[in-house]
């Protein structure tokens, strides 16, 4: 039997792939579509593996007359256009190419996989080879940003971007991409959406402090046909762990209904068990990620709440703890925000299969309700999951901000501390000079004293003996008697005078020392003595 032709929109689209996705059969705006082009001509450097060698496509097909996937990874485009059944030559005179564009049926399910070396390497992939993909099965163009935020880089990029797209071309008359020849009835749905997962790369017996976890991001594309029931995913990770999830699921250790596609409505409800594969995996470990922050955060701001022994200060933290215990608020933050963007996804995932299931264009309502409640209904568990986890991390966040102020306050009191002391040993050692110089001033005053009592008696009594009240007649120039008079006089009175000053000297100094006496004694042994 004779197979129906390639249509003319079809053959117009692919044949200018590399014009991807200006030449979608859904039209794509002017500015939209150079938009797109733009941004991915600016990644091209650092997104698509330069070492062709390296290129490598995991393809995954289920045909109707074949048991189980068969499995083709894709290391050239002339592989790949081997595969999707291109035999087209390019012409060498600019004109059409010779050969058919097609010549394959799309299978009932079809995977693709874009994947890396690791999370921060480039796709391994070229840019021909993906534009061909995308070109070839008409996906919506808006899986070009979510494809944007991997290939090479030192640190995660676009960590805080999450998005939801959907194309509903359910609608009668068909407006969506017809192309008999390949299966397709035109009556389709697409869904572009990236979710995010917590992902520990240490050893189970690593110490907590000394674990390291890696935050993951997958990007998906998804379309069906709700006519001929075949279904296509697009799946861009870091690494092939969703490939090996998904084969677990349709493959021989599955369950026998994950592998039954002998219906359209069949193949519908494969398609609820894949998301939710994806689901699982952006859901399952958050829990053990935050509980590693409350631990590390614990660990490292625990000498907060130390108490303070006797003659000691309280811990002072070195700004490089200071410093892990915001990068650890940080990794709070980018939690919640990735948290949320996971939510607000499950819920458009919820939102968007609740609606088809009450269009008037959807064929199965009755067939498939059960099916669609039970996976929302799932879809709802997992959001509740996420929302008690971000009610957890909130409360974490909270404990970290204060944390971090007592640290930080114990940083400007020993900071405040050390001036306060600068500035006291400052004024102890001005005190101590001046005790020097005043200790050096008493003491000559005292000299100045003691030569003096000593030599007021004799000048007193010079004094008063060079009056009238005493006077020798003799007329000579020296008398014996007067000086024998004035050393009876001076000598006694000296003594005396002396004797005075010490006397006087002794009883203030008794006084002075009982004064320190009592102001050294302790008051509670003063209340024990009364």
């Amino acid at each position: 039997m004779q197979q129906p032709p390639l249509t003319d929109t079809f053959k117009r689209s692919y044949e200018a792939f590399e014009s991807y996705p200006r030449t979608l059969i859904c039209h794509t705006t002017k500015r939209d579509a150079d938009a797109y082009v733009a941004r991915l001509a600016s990644a091209e450097p650092t997104l698509f593996e330069v070492d062709e060698t390296q290129i490598e496509v995991p393809f995954r097909d289920l045909l109707p007359s074949k048991q189980g996937f068969q499995k083709q990874n894709i290391c050239d485009d002339a592989h790949l256009k081997d595969w999707l059944g291109d035999t087209s030559i390019p012409s060498t005179v600019g004109g059409p190419p010779s050969g058919l564009l097609a010549t394959k049926k799309d299978p009932l399910c079809r995977f693709i996989y874009f994947y890396a070396g690791h999370s921060r390497s480039p796709l391994r992939v070229n840019r021909q080879i993906l534009l061909r993909i995308l070109s070839y099965h008409q996906v919506m163009p808006g899986y070009i940003d979510f494809l944007l935020v991997f290939g090479f880089q030192d640190e995660p990029r676009d960590l805080r971007f999450s998005g939801f797209r959907e194309q509903n071309l359910l609608n009668t008359p068909i407006r969506g991409p017809a192309v008999e020849m390949l299966g397709r009835s035109g009556r389709q749905f697409q869904l572009c959406y990236n979710l995010k997962a917590a992902n520990c790369i240490s050893l189970a017996q690593t110490k907590v402090e000394h674990k390291v976890w890696s935050i993951r991001q997958a990007a998906i594309h998804h379309q069906f046909d709700i006519e001929t029931g075949t279904s296509l995913w697009i799946v861009t990770k870091g690494d092939k762990e969703i490939k090996d999830r998904i084969e677990d699921l349709n493959g021989p250790i599955g369950q026998p209904e994950d592998r039954d596609f002998s219906s359209p409505e069949e193949c519908f409800r494969r398609t609820l068990g894949v998301h939710m594969v994806y689901c699982n995996w952006a859901t399952e470990d958050w829990r053990w990620y935050i509980q590693w922050l409350e631990e590390v955060l614990d660990h490292g701001t625990e000498k907060v709440f130390a108490p303070r022994k006797q003659n000691r200060g309280c811990y002072v933290f070195e700004p490089r703890e200071v410093q892990e215990v915001q990068s650890y608020e940080e990794k709070i933050h980018i939690a919640i925000m990735m948290l949320d963007g996971n939510i607000n996804i499950l819920r458009s995932l919820k939102r968007f299969y609740g609606h088809l299931m009450v269009s008037k264009n959807f064929p199965w309502k009755s067939e498939c309700s059960d099916d669609i409640m039970e996976f929302t209904d799932k879809l709802s568990v997992m959001i509740y999951d996420l929302e008690m986890q971000t009610s957890r991390i909130n409360l974490l966040v909270k404990i970290s901000g204060d944390r971090k102020a007592l640290a930080s306050t114990s940083r400007v009191m020993q900071h405040i501390q050390a001036q306060g002391t600068e500035k006291m040993e400052r004024m102890t050692e001005s005190t101590h000079n001046l005790g020097i110089m005043a200790q050096k001033e008493a003491i000559a005053v005292r000299i100045i004293t003691v030569v003096t009592v000593i030599f007021l008696p004799a000048t007193f009594v010079s004094t008063f003996f060079s009056t009238d009240v005493i006077k020798y007649q003799n007329g000579g120039d020296f008398s014996m008697h007067a000086l024998l008079g004035w050393l009876a006089v001076t000598i006694p009175l000296t003594i005396v005078t002396l004797g005075l000053c010490y006397f006087f000297f002794q009883r203030s100094t008794r006084r002075k020392l009982g004064l320190l006496g009592q102001f050294l004694t302790p008051r509670s042994h003063k209340e024990t003595k009364e």
